[in-house]
C-alpha cells in the first residue's frame, strides 16, 4: 500500500467513526484503537504535505492560531423569528398563516439555546462557516468550526454550491465537566452552556475550541444550487442523508397538534443534550414560505415559543453544605420533591451565607424555586406566610469544615466561606494539580486526569503523598504502565530541587501568586524563616499587602499545613532559596511591573528574565516601582504610572535593556 492509498484509508475510516460516534452516538471502536489512528494520519500527513486536504479529519484537531475573525456577507441572511409566549399568541399565528393560504402542515423543533451559524460547501467541501452576526454580515469563524467533529468536512452527491444553518452548542455533560476543570484550575466558571459555547467559538486558537467539545444541529438548507425541495421536512431528511446532525423535528397537522407537541418538549426537555429555551413552529411547504415571504426583521412562516420561567414551590427539609474543590463551603437546600422545567428536582443552591441571610431561608420554610438558565435550580423567596409558627431557627454556615474538621475564614473581598486546611480531602484534587503545575513544582506528565487517577485510586491524600509513590503502585493504575510509572516518578524526583519560590507558589496560599513568591523567596531566604514572619514584618514586603500578609501567617500557623511541610521536608523537597552568586546582576534594586501583552514573549518569561538579572517584578503600580514595560493593550496600569511619573518603556526598549 502507498502513502497516498494509506492517507486516503485512514481518512475515509476516520470520517466514518466520526459519524458513529458524534451523529449516530454509536461508536464502533474504542478510544485508544480512534486515538491510535488519527495520530498515524497526523505523521502521514506531516511526512507528506503534498498530500494534504482540506477535508481530512485532522482538521477536527485545531489547526494554527488566526489573528482575528474577518466579516462575511451571507448570501442569504440568517433571519430571526417572532417570539410568541402563551398558546393563545401560538393559535393566532397559525389562524393567520391559514388564513393567507397556507396548507396548515407545520414541524415543530426545541429551540436550542446555542449560536446560529451558516455552513457553506462547495463541490461537497466545506470551506466557509460564520456566526449569525446581524443576521446579514456575521465573522468567520471557519478553523473553529471544523474542530466540530460531528461537521461533515465533506459530503456525498453534494449540489455545486450548498449553505445550511444550525445551531452550536456545548452538551450539558461537557459543561459540568469543563466548569469542574475550570474550578480545579482556579478559573472563572461560565455561568450557562450558551456563554460556554460562545466563549469558546471565540477563541483565536483552534486548538483550544477543539479540546472543548462543542457539537452542532443543522435545522436548515439556506440555498442549494440547482435544487429545491417541497417540504422543510424533507430536507432535513436530505440532510440526514448525508450525514448531517440534523434537529429532531415533528411534523404536525393544524396549528392545535403544534400547541400539544410544544407543550410536551417542555416536559421532556431533560432528554435532551442541550439546553432549549422554547420550541420553533414552521410551515413545512416550501411554496406557502415563498408565498408569504418575510418582514423587515423575521419570516411570516415560522415562530418561536418562549417557555416561561416554571416556578414551584417546595418546602425546604434540610440544609446540608458542601465543600467545593477551591474550599469554599456552599450551602444547598434539600426540598421535597418537585417536577422544575422538564427534571425532579430535590435540592437548590442557597449560594452562600448572605444569601441565605438576606432572604431569612430557614429549614421547613416554603420556598419557591426556579432553575437559573434552565439549569440550576435555585431559591427565589420564602413563602413567609406558610412559616411553621412551632418555630424555626436562621441557620449559619459552620465554623469548622465538615470535611476534615479545620477552622473556616470568610474572604476579605466577597461573600465566600472557605475551609483553611491545606490537606482537606475536598480540595485535594484541586491541590494536586496546582502544585504539579508548570509554574509551581513542574511534574511533568502529571495532569488533571493522572491526578483524579491517584486521588481516586488512594494512592495520594495530600501534595506530600507524591513523594511517597510507588513506582509499582501507579504503573498498575488504568492506562499507565511500568515506563510511564518510571517517568513520573523521574519527574517528581527532580521538583524536589525546584526551590523555595517555586514551592511556595506551590502550596496554593490565597492571593500568592508567582510573582509574590519569588519575592517571599528572595526576602527571607528559607520556609522556615518565612513561617516565622509575623503580618507587620510581610506587609513591609513590596507587593504584599495587609490582607496577603494575613492569608500567609494564617496559612502557616495551621496544624495540617506545618505537617504538610514537615513531610515535604523529610521527602526531601528543598525548603531554601538558591541566592544567585555574582552573574548579570544589572537590575539589582529594580522594580519592574509589566502591563498589556508583549508579542516576543510570554509574561511568565519576561519576569523570569528580569529576575535572572537581579530585578523584582511587583503586581501593581505604586511610588516604589521603577520602570512600566507597557506592551498593546495596556491598562490602568500605565496610567497610574503616567500619573506618578514613573518610567514607562515598550517592549523594544525593554528588549534593549535585556541585551
Amino acid at each position: 500500500m502507498t502513502y497516498a492509498e494509506e492517507i486516503e484509508k485512514l481518512r475515509k475510516e476516520l470520517t466514518e467513526h466520526n459519524y458513529r460516534y458524534y451523529v449516530l452516538d454509536d461508536p464502533t471502536v474504542d478510544d485508544f484503537t480512534y486515538d491510535a489512528m488519527m495520530r498515524r494520519l497526523i505523521q502521514l500527513e506531516q511526512e507528506h504535505p503534498e498530500l494534504g486536504s482540506e477535508a481530512s479529519p485532522t482538521q477536527h484537531v485545531g489547526g494554527e492560531a488566526v489573528k482575528g475573525f474577518a466579516q462575511v456577507e451571507h448570501e442569504v441572511p440568517l433571519e430571526s423569528l417572532n417570539d410568541v409566549f402563551s398558546d393563545d399568541e401560538m393559535l393566532a399565528f397559525g389562524r393567520r398563516v391559514e388564513e393567507d393560504g397556507a396548507e396548515g402542515v407545520y414541524t415543530v423543533e426545541p429551540k436550542i439555546d446555542g449560536l446560529s451559524m451558516a455552513l457553506i460547501y462547495e463541490n461537497g467541501v466545506f470551506t466557509k462557516g460564520a456566526t449569525r452576526g446581524d443576521g446579514r454580515v456575521g465573522e468567520d469563524v471557519t478553523a473553529n468550526l471544523k474542530t466540530i467533529r460531528s461537521i461533515p468536512l465533506r459530503i456525498e452527491n453534494a449540489p455545486p454550491k450548498l449553505i445550511v444553518r444550525g445551531e452550536v452548542f456545548m452538551p450539558l455533560k461537557v459543561f459540568e465537566r469543563l466548569n469542574a476543570a475550570r474550578e480545579i484550575n482556579g478559573e472563572k466558571l461560565f455561568a450557562n452552556p450558551r456563554n460556554a459555547a460562545a466563549g469558546t467559538m471565540r477563541q483565536l486558537d483552534p486548538k483550544v475550541t477543539a479540546a472543548r467539545g462543542l457539537d452542532i444541529i443543522i435545522f436548515n438548507v439556506q440555498y442549494a444550487e440547482g435544487m429545491s425541495f417541497e417540504t422543510h421536512s424533507g430536507s432535513l431528511e436530505w440532510l440526514r442523508e448525508r450525514r448531517f446532525k440534523v434537529i429532531d423535528h415533528s411534523v404536525c397537522t393544524g396549528i392545535e397538534q403544534c400547541v400539544r407537541r410544544i407543550a410536551e418538549i417542555g416536559e421532556q426537555r431533560d432528554r435532551y443534550e442541550f439546553g432549549i429555551d422554547g420550541a420553533v413552529v414552521k410551515l413545512d411547504r416550501i411554496a406557502d414560505r415563498e408565498r408569504l415571504g418575510s418582514t423587515a426583521k423575521a419570516p411570516r412562516w415560522a415562530a418561536a415559543y418562549k417557555y416561561p420561567p416554571e416556578i414551584k414551590t417546595s418546602r425546604v427539609t434540610d440544609i446540608v453544605v458542601q465543600v467545593g474543590r477551591t474550599g469554599v463551603l456552599t450551602p444547598k437546600a434539600v426540598v421535597e420533591p418537585v417536577r422544575l422545567a422538564g427534571t425532579t428536582v430535590t435540592n437548590a443552591t442557597l449560594h452562600n451565607q448572605d444569601f441565605i441571610s438576606e432572604k431569612d431561608i430557614r429549614i421547613g420554610d416554603t420556598v419557591r424555586i426556579r432553575k437559573a438558565g434552565e439549569i440550576i435550580p435555585e431559591v427565589l423567596d420564602v413563602v413567609v406566610s406558610e412559616r411553621p409558627k412551632d418555630g424555626t431557627k436562621p441557620f449559619f454556615l459552620p465554623d469548622f469544615c465538615p470535611v476534615c474538621g479545620a477552622p473556616v475564614s470568610r474572604d476579605e473581598d466577597g461573600a465566600a466561606v472557605r475551609c483553611t486546611s491545606a490537606e482537606c480531602p475536598a480540595q485535594l484534587l484541586r491541590n494536586i494539580v496546582h502544585f504539579a503545575s508548570k509554574d509551581a513544582m513542574d511534574i511533568d506528565g502529571l495532569g488533571l486526569s493522572l491526578a483524579k487517577a491517584l486521588t481516586d485510586s488512594g494512592l495520594i491524600s495530600s501534595a506530600a503523598d507524591l513523594y511517597y509513590l510507588a513506582a509499582d503502585d501507579v504503573a498498575a493504575l488504568d492506562r499507565m504502565g511500568a515506563k510511564s510509572a518510571e517517568n513520573l516518578i523521574n519527574a517528581i524526583g527532580r521538583s524536589k530541587k525546584a526551590g523555595m519560590a517555586r514551592l511556595v507558589y506551590a502550596l496554593g496560599i490565597r492571593q500568592v501568586g508567582q510573582s509574590a513568591a519569588g519575592t517571599l523567596a528572595e526576602t527571607f531566604g528559607s520556609v522556615a524563616a518565612l513561617s516565622e514572619a509575623g503580618e507587620e514584618r510581610l506587609q513591609e514586603i513590596e507587593d504584599i499587602g495587609p490582607v496577603t500578609a494575613k492569608y500567609i501567617t494564617e496559612w502557616f500557623d495551621s496544624p495540617q499545613s506545618r505537617h504538610l511541610l514537615r513531610r515535604l521536608e523529610e521527602a526531601g523537597v528543598s525548603m531554601e532559596h538558591e541566592r544567585r552568586a555574582g552573574g548579570d546582576s544589572r537590575f539589582e534594586g529594580m522594580t519592574f511591573v509589566l502591563t498589556g501583552t508583549l508579542s516576543a514573549m510570554t509574561r511568565s518569561q519576561a519576569e523570569a528574565l528580569i529576575k535572572d538579572r537581579g530585578g523584582k517584578v511587583a503586581s501593581s503600580v505604586s511610588k516604589k516601582t521603577g520602570i512600566v514595560v507597557a506592551g498593546e493593550n495596556a491598562g490602568s496600569k500605565l496610567d497610574k504610572a503616567q500619573s506618578l511619573g514613573i518610567r514607562i518603556i515598550n517592549e523594544e526598549e525593554f528588549a534593549e535593556m535585556l541585551e
